[in-house]
């Protein structure tokens, strides 16, 4: 292949519309006689539902149609689970609108249905909910107590329950010089994209058709679902995919709204579009993080594990939603994380709360058990007087340790296996460029900052879910289409699939339209979720490209009378010297003979998961005054596998660490007693801004391809994000370890810095 682009830092396709205004988001689509829908969401976290008086918003000039759980025929489907879907929770699927009883604050109870959107929020106005205030749950305590039931049907508040282990853990604790028991929590937020949720719903009941503009992430997992709920064949559903300004793992998912605009769309009979306002997206759309840990970790003198032993809590909201238990789950699974942990066990809870639902967020449940595991290292680190870096070596997993059995610490994932690697060289990596032994324990409080560098490794599974397809055509012009089931959540999927068929067509990369994500596209798809966009498309569109070579070989063969085998690609064309035929040649021989010159494939790689792993560093300085924390440089090695474009990777990294720092430092849902969201608008839920950014580099190393695919891909979404509170979290306990002052709980905030700081100081 002459044409090299895999490796290459080729500028994002894409991006020539978003930076010229020319992209299309879910608000640009505009449909005749469209209709605008608003919803009406509980104010209340916790109520009986007495009455929904709609009588004046029906009236109202403008309305088409308000309607409740109560107008209509049907009974409402309840939203599937599609990941981690536990026993037991079944009990607590939510329907798309609230009969009977509300459980948080922005469930949806009625839908105005108007001409345009002023309209439909004018009527909400007019609608009238009356209540019986009940109890609100905000905290897994009360939760666990189940003196209010929140739904009453399941006679308990807890989604389900279990226990995973491997090794003897009582024996490891037994037996050990040093054991040490902590409490760690990490704060509800979200991932609050740029782009809020929307979606169009029309529907030609005479075909019968229903389509469904704005759909992402999983669209044949939601299109199977959509068509079980209104009674049609699959191929009468479309999901046709737009722009998207940002998901993070929110967008996409099956949500209340996916159900009511095709349902208002059916009983208008007219395209009705609904987009979502910043108070609804902070309030509906899926929260995430919210877990709290207690954790035990044995060991030798010397800071060998001995076994590590845990529950963790999920705060799961009123409804378990589509992703199920991933969030605590994954939590309790990546608590061991890259190190030698002989014996480990771990009680999981799932507790339902008046609270928004949880879904996965970047790197779901690994940003937790991060914090939670490297903040133990630092602790144990200090208690043995080992240096933290040391005492990590001793325990990382080395390259002749791995592949690594992890053990069923996730039940039904029996096999479960960390792959090939070298986990030592990372952080060795790590520390050369953060110059680590220059920082550690130095501190100049003279100008009112305490100064100091905090470490934390990681490992990051990425590939998993159903196999991924993509189709190749080459057209008469010479252009040639790639289509696939990958969903593009702004990753940049349009530039890494068109890089690899190029280059595996050995043609100009300019040729290349790559069109993803609707369910019109093409038969099936995995979609995008767990980085799994360029190990799984990228692998489907290899094994089409190569297909595509093949069909062009046997069609030249027609054409010059002889065998495939005598022919040799080159270039984008097909030889048999001196003679060629170029792909645009073929495909308009093809065409005459009523054929296609294209190919169809399909990658699956039979959930055998890709692990990249890596560490972070952090440089704080924290001001004693005010507890106001700086983060003035930060370091991150990752190892994955191979770099499809490294400009894409190196804007993930970054891209994760500043949204990491966000949620260590700002991003916090916050619930008064009632189950009121207090943080419900960017003046109060902050988010971190390009003027607090402090110097990131990010180093990729592609040292260990993964042998679990053919081009050695690992995912690279989330391990900038993923251990950031971690080393953060160890930086600013070390810049504190005078005042002996924990670090234990997120958000990281001034304020609670400074009460920290002033306890530390009254005691002295």
């Amino acid at each position: 292949m002459s044409k090299s682009y895999i490796g290459k830092s080729i500028r994002r396709l894409e991006d020539k519309r978003f930076l010229t205004g020319t992209g299309k988001y879910i608000d640009d689509v505009k449909l005749p006689g469209m209709a605008s829908m608003a919803i009406l969401r509980s104010p209340h976290a916790h109520a009986f539902i007495t009455k929904i008086d709609m009588k004046s918003a029906r009236a109202m000039e403008g309305v088409i149609d308000v309607f409740c759980a109560n107008d209509l025929e049907d009974e409402l489907p309840e939203i599937p689970l599609r990941l981690a879907p536990f026993t037991d929770f079944q009990r607590f699927l939510q329907k798309p609108l609230a009969n009977k009883k509300v459980r948080y604050v922005g469930e949806p109870v009625a839908v105005v249905v108007a001409e345009d959107r002023y309209i439909a929020e004018d009527a909400l106005e007019l609608i009238c909910l009356e209540v019986e205030p009940l109890p609100a749950i905000v905290t897994v305590q009360d939760s666990l107590k189940g003196e209010t039931l929140i739904h009453d049907a399941a006679g308990e508040n807890i989604g389900t329950q279990y226990s995973v282990s491997r090794g003897d853990v009582e024996a490891a604790f037994k037996g050990a010089f040093y054991t040490r028991r902590e409490h760690f929590r990490t704060n509800r937020h979200g991932a609050v994209p740029l782009e809020t949720r929307g979606l169009i719903a029309e529907v030609e009941p005479t075909k019968p058709l229903l389509r469904l503009h704005g759909a992402t992430k999983v669209n044949f997992f939601n299109r199977r679902h959509l068509a079980e709920a209104f009674n049609l064949p699959e191929s009468s559903v479309e999901l046709i995919e737009t722009d998207v300004g940002g998901g993070f793992g929110v967008r996409g998912e099956l949500y209340p709204e996916d159900y009511l605009v095709p349902i208002a769309s059916y009983r208008s009979g007219r395209p009705v579009k609904w987009i979502e306002d910043r108070r609804e997206n902070l309030s509906a759309t899926n929260h995430s993080r919210d877990i709290t840990c207690e954790m035990e970790i044995a060991a030798t003198a010397d800071g060998n594990i001995l076994g590590m032993r845990a529950s963790v809590q999920g705060d799961m909201g009123a409804y378990i939603r589509t992703n199920g238990g991933v969030v605590p789950s994954k939590a309790a699974q990546f608590l061991p994380g890259p190190y030698r942990v002989p014996s480990f066990a771990c009680d999981v809870q799932f507790l339902i709360t008046n609270k928004t639902p949880v879904g996965t967020f970047r790197g779901p449940g690994r940003f937790e058990a991060n914090f939670c595991r490297e903040r133990m290292m630092d602790l144990m680190a200090d208690d043995l007087n080992i240096d933290p870096a040391v005492l990590r070596h001793r325990n990382l997993l080395t390259p002749e340790e791995l592949p690594y059995r992890i053990g069923e610490l996730v039940p039904g994932d029996p096999d479960a296996t960390l792959d090939k690697g070298d986990y030592p060289s990372a952080l060795d990596r790590l520390l050369t460029e953060c110059r680590y032994s220059d920082w550690i324990d130095k501190q100049d409080p003279s100008d009112g900052k305490l100064r100091s560098m905090g470490i934390a490794c990681f490992i990051e599974s990425s590939a998993a879910g159903p196999p991924e397809s993509a189709s190749i055509t080459v057209l008469s012009t010479g252009d040639i289409e790639v289509r696939t089931g990958a969903s593009s959540v702004g990753q940049g999927t349009e530039t890494g699939l068109a890089q690899i068929c190029a280059e595996y067509l050995d043609i100009e990369i300019e040729r290349v339209e790559v069109s993803h994500g609707s369910t019109t596209l093409v038969k099936t798809g995995g979609g995008t979720f767990h980085s799994r966009n360029t190990v799984m498309a990228g692998n489907a569109t290899r094994i089409a490209a190569k297909k595509v070579k093949e069909k062009a070989k046997e069609l030249a063969a027609l054409r010059w009378n002889c065998h495939p085998t005598e022919l040799t690609y080159e270039n984008g064309e097909v030889c048999k010297s001196p003679d060629r035929f170029t792909l645009q040649e073929l495909a308009t021989f093809a065409e005459t003979r009523g054929d296609i010159l294209s190919a169809d494939a399909i990658f699956d790689n039979e959930k055998k998961l890709s692990y990249s792993y890596g560490a972070h560093a952090a440089q704080i300085a924290l001001d004693i005054t005010t507890g106001l924390v700086k983060v003035e440089r930060y370091w991150l090695t990752e190892e994955i596998g191979r770099a499809l474009n490294p400009a894409m990777i190196q804007g993930q990294a970054v891209g994760g660490v500043i949204q990491g720092l966000g949620g260590t430092f700002l991003d916090h849902f916050i619930y008064d007693d009632d189950g009121q969201l207090l943080t419900g608008s960017f003046a109060d839920y902050l988010l971190p801004t390009s003027s607090e950014l402090p110097e990131i580099t990010a180093i990729a190393l592609e040292n260990f391809p993964s042998e679990l695919n053919p081009m050695g891909f690992k995912g690279a979404g989330e391990g900038g994000i993923v251990a950031v509170a971690a080393a953060v979290g160890n930086a600013i306990a070390r810049a504190l370890k005078p005042y002996n002052i924990s670090i234990n709980e997120l958000p990281l905030t001034p304020d609670r810095l400074r009460e920290a700081l002033r306890g530390a100081e009254s005691l002295k």
